[in-house]
C-alpha cells in the first residue's frame, strides 16, 4: 500500500528539510575543522619537541654520552602521546632509545640531513630530526666578526620522535558523537517547532479538508469554523457558502425527487386519462378478494362495464371528444360507489368495478343503479348532444370461482352477451347460458382460425360468374373464395368461421393472406401459356377497409406487380361501404390508377342503401342472394330483385344474381335482363389448382 504524505507531515518536512540539511553540513564542516585542527596541533607540537631534542642531543652525540642521552630522551617521553624517542648516529647506528618505536636506517634511507622528515602511520607519526654540529675557526689576529664567518656545520646523527595518534583520534570521535548530539537535538527542537508552527498552520486547512470531505459524502449540513484570515477566511466562508447553497438545492431536488415518486407510483395503479385505477392495480385487488373469498368463505362481485355507442361518438368527434367522455363517466361512476368498492378502466371503454362483501343479488341493484346514471347522462360536444348506455357483465367472488383470469374472463363473456342482446343490459354469468356457450365457441374459432394461418391450412377455391345471355368470350369472370382445412382434413366453408372471424377482429389476418394467395395466382394464370385470361374477384372485409395498414400494403403490392390490376375486381360489402363512404371512395380510386375494378357484394338488405350508390364509384352490382334463392316462389323478393336490377341499370352496373341453384332462377333473371349469374346451379365452386391446371 503506498504510503500518502498529508498536508501536515509536508508542511513540518517543508520546515525540517532545510534545517537537517544546513545542520547536516555544518556539522560536517565543523567536524572537519575539529579533526584537521587536533591533527595539526598533534604535528605541530611533535615537530617541537623534535626540534627541540635535536640540538639537546648535539652533546651526548658529540661526546659520546649514552647517559646523557638517556636522560635526555626519558624527560622528553614523559610527554603524553610520545610512544618512544630514540637518538642514532651518523650512520645511522642506534645509540639510545626510550619507550616503544619501530625505526629506521636513517642514513640507510637517505633522509634529509638539514630538515625534520615525517613518516606517517595509520596510528601514529614518527619523526627524524637530524643533530648537527657546528665549528667555527677562530684566527687570533682577526677581529670577532671576521672570525665567526668562517663557520661549518656537520651533521652528527639523528633524533627519532614516534608519536602516538590515539589520543588524537578519540578527541576526533568525540567531538564527532557531541555534534552528532547537538545536530540531533537542535533537529528534535526544530521539529518540535515545526510541528507547532505546521499544526497552526494546517490546523484550519485540515478543518476545510475534512468538511469538504463531509459534504463530497452528502453531509450537506457540515460547515467550518472561520476562525482564518485573509485568503483562508475567504476559502472558509466560500466553502461554508457552498455547502448552504448545496443544502438549499439538495432540499429542493428531494422535493422534486419525492413529488415525481409520487407520482411515479400513482401512475403505476392509475389510468392517466380518468384517475381511476388501472388494470394491473385492480387485477392485484381483485387477487386479494378471491383469495378472501377462499380462505373465509366471504362473497363479492365483479361487473364487467362496457360502453355503448362509444365508438360512434369517438368516430364522428374525434378522440378528445372520446377522452373527455371517458373523463366525464369516471367522475359520474365514482360518485355513486361505496367506500369499500373498486372502480377501475381497464382499457378504451372498459370499466370494472369489484363490489366487496357484497352478494350477488345486491351487485345487480348496485350495477343496475350505474347503468340508470349512464343512461341519464347525456354528453355535450360543440353543438351536438350524445346519449349512451352501459353494457355489464357480472360474475360472483366465491371460493369456487377459479382464478382471478377466470373472473375476468366470464365477467367479459357475460358483458359480450349483454351487448348481444340489445345492449344497455346487466348479464349475470352462469356457466350453463347458452349464450355464453355460443360466445365460447366463437373464441374457440378465433384459436383454430390461428393456428390455421399459421400452419398454412387455408385453402382458395373458385366459382365461375356467368353471362345470362349465354354468350362467352375468350376471359371469364370468376369469384375467389376462402375454405379452411381442419384439423381432421375436412374443408371447412367460410360462414362456419367467417363470423367469428369478424366479431373478434381476425378478418385483417384472413384479408391478408387471401391477398397475397391470388396475386400468387394471377401471376401464375398470367404465366401459363394457354390459360383463358381471368377477372378474380376478391372479397374484401370492411375492418381491412378501414386499415390504413393493410390499404398501404395493398397499394404497395400493386405497384410492385402492375401487370396483375387489370384482373382483380374487389368485392366490398354494402355495409362496409356505407360505413366508411370517405374511406372507401378514396380507396377505390387509388386502386382504380392500377386498373382495379369494384363489386358492392350482398346488396339489398335495405332501400336506404339506394341512396348511397350514386356515391359509390362500383362496376358491379350483386344482388343479395337472400333475394334470388326464392324469387320463382316469392313475388316480394323478385320485386326487390327486379328493382336493384333496375337502378343498377339506370347507374351504369352491371348487375349479378348470387345464390342461383336451379334453371327456373336462371330463366327469370335471364327475362329480367340481369346481367350476370352465380351459383352452384351455374358452376359449383372447385379447387384453386383446376383453374392453374
Amino acid at each position: 500500500m503506498a504510503f500518502t504524505l498529508g498536508i501536515r507531515g509536508r508542511v513540518i518536512g517543508l520546515a525540517m528539510v532545510p534545517v537537517a540539511i544546513i545542520g547536516v553540513l555544518l556539522l560536517f564542516q565543523l567536524i572537519a575543522g575539529k579533526i584537521d585542527d587536533l591533527d595539526q596541533s598533534l604535528r605541530t607540537r611533535a615537530v617541537a619537541i623534535a626540534r627541540q631534542l635535536a640540538p639537546a642531543a648535539e652533546y651526548g652525540v658529540a661526546s659520546g654520552n649514552i647517559e646523557v642521552l638517556q636522560t635526555l630522551l626519558e624527560k622528553a617521553a614523559i610527554e603524553p602521546d610520545i610512544r618512544g624517542v630514540a637518538v642514532f648516529s651518523d650512520s645511522g647506528e642506534w645509540l639510545a632509545q626510550v619507550g616503544l618505536g619501530t625505526w629506521t636506517n636513517p642514513r640507510h634511507d637517505g633522509l634529509p640531513a638539514d630538515r625534520i622528515h615525517e613518516i606517517e602511520y595509520s596510528d601514529r607519526l614518527v619523526y627524524y630530526a637530524p643533530i648537527t654540529r657546528t665549528e667555527v675557526k677562530i684566527d687570533d689576529y682577526l677581529n670577532d666578526a671576521a672570525a665567526a664567518s668562517d663557520t661549518q656545520t656537520r651533521l652528527i646523527g639523528w633524533v627519532g620522535l614516534d608519536v602516538s595518534r590515539d589520543a588524537t583520534m578519540r578527541s576526533q570521535r568525540d567531538a564527532i558523537l557531541k555534534s552528532l548530539a547537538i545536530l540531533l537535538l537542535g533537529m528534535i527542537v526544530s521539529l518540535y517547532l515545526a510541528w507547532r508552527i505546521g499544526r497552526q498552520i494546517t490546523r484550519p486547512i485540515l478543518a476545510l479538508s475534512h468538511a469538504v470531505s463531509r459534504i463530497g459524502e452528502g453531509h450537506l449540513d457540515e460547515r467550518v469554523a472561520q476562525t482564518g484570515q485573509a485568503e483562508l477566511g475567504m476559502l472558509q466562508h466560500g466553502v461554508n457558502h457552498m455547502a448552504a447553497h448545496l443544502q438549499a438545492a439538495q432540499g429542493q431536488m428531494q422535493e422534486k425527487i419525492d413529488q415525481a415518486t409520487a407520482r411515479l407510483v400513482y401512475q403505476a395503479s392509475h389510468d392517466a386519462l380518468t384517475g381511476l385505477i388501472n388494470r394491473r392495480e385492480f387485477e392485484q385487488r381483485l387477487e386479494r378478494l378471491l383469495q378472501s373469498a377462499v380462505q373465509m368463505g366471504r362473497e363479492h362481485a365483479l361487473c364487467y362495464m362496457d360502453l355503448d355507442q362509444f365508438k360512434v361518438i369517438n368516430d364522428s368527434c374525434g378522440h378528445a371528444a372520446g377522452d373527455e367522455l371517458l373523463r366525464q363517466l369516471a367522475l359520474l361512476l365514482k360518485s355513486n360507489l361505496r367506500e369499500r368498492d373498486t372502480l377501475a378502466r381497464l382499457g378504451g371503454d372498459e370499466f370494472a368495478l369489484l363490489l366487496e362483501n357484497c352478494s350477488l343479488d345486491d351487485a345487480v341493484q348496485v350495477a343496475d343503479l350505474f347503468r340508470a346514471e349512464v343512461q341519464r347522462f347525456r354528453f355535450k360536444w360543440g353543438d351536438r348532444i350524445f346519449a349512451i348506455g352501459i353494457s355489464v357483465g357480472m360474475v360472483a367472488i366465491t371460493r369456487d370461482s377459479g382464478t382471478a383470469a377466470n373472473l375476468l374472463s366470464a365477467a367479459d363473456a357475460a358483458c359480450y352477451v349483454a351487448k348481444d342482446r340489445g345492449r344497455n343490459q346487466i348479464h349475470v354469468y352462469e356457466s350453463c347460458d347458452l349464450d355464453l356457450v355460443r360466445h365460447r365457441g366463437e373464441m374457440q374459432w378465433v384459436a383454430r382460425i390461428q393456428r390455421a394461418i399459421e400452419e398454412g391450412r387455408l385453402r382458395l377455391a373458385w366459382q365461375e360468374i356467368r353471362r345470362t345471355d349465354g354468350a362467352s368470350g375468350r376471359s371469364r369472370h370468376i369469384e375467389l373464395l376462402l375454405r379452411m382445412v381442419g384439423e381432421d382434413g375436412k374443408l371447412i366453408l367460410p360462414m362456419a368461421f367467417i363470423p367469428a372471424a369478424e366479431r373478434y377482429f381476425v378478418m385483417l389476418s384472413l384479408d391478408t393472406w387471401v391477398i397475397a394467395e391470388t396475386l400468387r395466382v394471377c401471376r401464375d394464370q398470367l404465366a401459363a401459356k394457354d390459360a383463358r385470361p381471368c377477372l378474380f374477384g376478391v372479397n374484401l372485409s370492411g375492418a381491412s377497409l378501414k386499415d390504413p395498414a393493410f390499404r398501404d400494403m395493398l397499394l404497395t403490392r400493386l405497384q410492385a406487380e402492375p401487370a396483375v390490376g387489370p384482373h382483380l375486381c374487389f368485392e366490398i360489402t354494402e355495409t362496409a361501404a356505407i360505413g366508411n363512404l370517405t374511406v372507401v371512395n378514396g380507396f377505390i380510386e387509388a386502386l382504380r390508377g392500377f386498373g382495379c375494378r369494384f363489386a358492392l357484394d350482398d346488396f339489398g338488405s335495405g332501400l336506404s342503401s339506394f341512396n348511397y350508390l350514386k356515391n359509390l364509384s362500383v362496376d358491379y352490382l350483386k344482388i343479395d342472394g337472400a333475394f334470388v334463392r326464392d324469387i320463382v316462389t316469392h313475388p316480394v323478393d323478385r320485386a326487390m330483385v327486379e328493382a336493384v336490377h333496375r337502378i343498377g341499370h339506370l347507374l351504369g352496373l352491371k348487375t349479378v344474381a348470387e345464390y342461383v341453384e336451379c334453371d327456373a332462377t336462371l330463366a327469370l333473371l335471364r327475362e329480367m335482363g340481369v346481367d350476370y349469374v352465380q351459383g352452384n346451379g351455374v358452376h359449383a365452386p372447385e379447387d384453386i389448382e383446376t383453374l392453374c391446371g
